[in-house]
């Protein structure tokens, strides 16, 4: 793991990723605060809000057995992930958890869709928006609307890579939002309000938004208009910078492109032309493609470039318009290779 230096978040090394899943003790932990102690025999899940025709308390042993069961492979990443590139790229320091490449993850996620849970309270036809609470310090909140809380792949999960969730990814229960970014899929979930009406809260006015040139607030209170899908992005399963021996090798690594789905993968040697990737899993939307390519690796000096393409047309560009707090990095990196001639 990568330490931050937060003393609260961790990062998965990109040169330690094996698989497509990652396994919990390497995926990357991202807390506001310290981890909370749950006892899952007096823990419950509250529904609740205008939205909801009747208030409804589960306990750990309802959600694990009264619900059909389902499990998803989907890739999390937190908004931030790239935030040191990103102030390498314009020349300044950006304030919050000091993330190179190391936010991303993916994992086998079980539990019960989150529709399925909330048709037990009734929704109301007015309602609009749901927003799950957590139990920490902070009772972080992240609304959704209504269609991608009902959507197949937004559950309420207690089991991460077929094990019950360690502590720190979210014990007992926590949210997984498929293709947006990490801060919506709310860990140590305890409450969820069902609302007829847009709710403000500050993971959706002051932090995980965009603000600066270009991005209009959106509702009365908001800094920028709230992140949703994390940006189209790639990373070299390398140490940074690498160092290898010259000869055949075989370059590997992985694109994300949020809700939708990796199409493409380029790659650059030095000034050489651009050369596509063989794309080696499906990349569907929620989860990221795994790539690589074969390279001759002549000794010396050398930099590596990667882009993506999704099926929406977007393809990494050079640059990441600024905005205050760092987010949303999807830069095209220059990755340094040195290569020497003998082990």
């Amino acid at each position: 793991m990568e330490d931050t230096g937060s003393g609260l978040d961790y990062g998965t090394r990109p040169d330690r990723l094996f698989g497509d899943i990652v396994s919990a003790d390497r995926f990357f932990v991202r807390s506001h605060v310290d981890t909370p102690v749950i006892d899952a025999d007096s823990w419950s899940l509250y529904i609740q809000g205008d939205g909801a025709r009747q208030p409804v308390s589960l306990t750990y042993e309802d959600l694990r057995t009264g619900f059909p069961l389902t499990s998803i492979v989907r890739t999390i990443e937190c908004a931030g992930n790239r935030r040191v590139q990103f102030g390498r790229e314009v020349g300044q320091a950006f304030e919050g958890t000091q993330w190179g490449r190391t936010a991303i993850g993916t994992a086998e996620w079980t539990g019960v869709r989150l529709r399925d849970v909330l048709e037990v309270a009734g929704i109301a036809t007015d309602a609009c928006e749901v927003v799950p609470e957590s139990l920490d310090a902070i009772r972080a909140r992240r609304p959704l609307p209504l269609a991608k809380a009902l959507a197949d792949d937004t559950i309420v999960a207690w089991a991460m890579n077929g094990e019950e969730l360690p502590p720190d990814h979210g014990f007992p229960a926590r949210l997984v939002v498929s293709g947006w970014l990490g801060a919506a899929s709310i860990k140590w979930l305890g409450r969820i309000d069902v609302a007829t009406h847009h709710v403000e809260v500050p993971w959706n006015t002051i932090d995980y938004v965009m603000i600066g040139p270009g991005y209009p607030a959106e509702g009365d209170q908001a800094r920028g208009p709230a992140i949703t899908e994390p940006a189209l992005s790639s990373l070299v399963e390398l140490p940074w910078p690498a160092h290898l021996c010259h000869g055949p090798q075989i370059i590997r690594g992985r694109a994300f492109a949020g809700e939708a789905r990796v199409t493409a993968v380029d790659y650059q040697i030095d000034d050489h032309a651009w050369q596509r990737a063989t794309i080696t899993s499906s990349g569907e939307p929620g989860l990221w493609a795994r790539w690589q390519f074969r390279w001759d690796a002549r000794p010396g000096e050398h930099v590596l470039r990667v882009r993506a393409s999704d099926d929406r047309g977007r393809i990494q560009p050079d640059s990441t318009p600024w905005n205050q707090l760092g987010y949303m990095h999807e830069s095209v990196l220059a990755h340094p290779i040195s290569v020497t001639a003998s082990p």
